[in-house]
């Protein structure tokens, strides 16, 4: 269980921090939720509880973690398929997985692809959404301005 004032990462939405416990009744049905911030795009969500474990909830990384995570974006990425929707599902999984090792990947590869070929709509809003949810935990692990995590990770792929 998590508290208020906790780093978190929603898989899918991105980082954030634990504001308030709330219990709200939707449906004639009562349940407590983790009120969420997220730092980048400044969104609130509310997470039940009870489902915390299924959804992947975890804590965000460490500095050390997030030292890494920057490293990791000055490697080669790894060749993928030509076929489109064999990449987009790829990389969709990657995402949900809430792995910000494997985030990272998808828009290390992205961007790659863009720089080569060019991105189709859908891809590019993927790159867009996996940028934010990469920028979100690395401004909370890092204690960081989102405009420098930015920075920082343009310029790692650019290397």
């Amino acid at each position: 269980m998590f508290s208020i004032g906790d780093k978190i990462v929603y898989p899918m939405h991105g980082a954030g921090i634990i504001e308030s416990i709330e219990e709200k009744e939707i449906l004639g049905e009562k349940k407590r939720y983790y009120v969420v911030r997220i730092p980048v795009g400044d969104m609130k969500v509310m997470i039940p509880i009870n489902n915390v474990d299924g959804i992947g909830i975890r804590d965000v990384i460490d500095r050390k973690d997030a030292d890494k995570v920057f490293k990791s974006l000055e490697t080669s990425c790894d060749e993928q398929t030509s076929n489109w929707n064999k990449r987009y599902r790829e990389n969709m999984s990657k995402i949900k997985s809430g792995d910000v090792f494997e985030v990272a990947e998808v828009v290390k590869s992205l961007v790659a692809r863009e720089r080569q070929k060019g991105l189709s709509t859908g891809e590019r809003k993927m790159l867009n959404s996996a940028k934010q949810i990469l920028i979100s935990e690395l401004v909370l692990a890092k204690n960081m301005n989102p405009m420098d995590v930015e920075d920082i990770i343009n310029e790692r792929i650019s290397t």
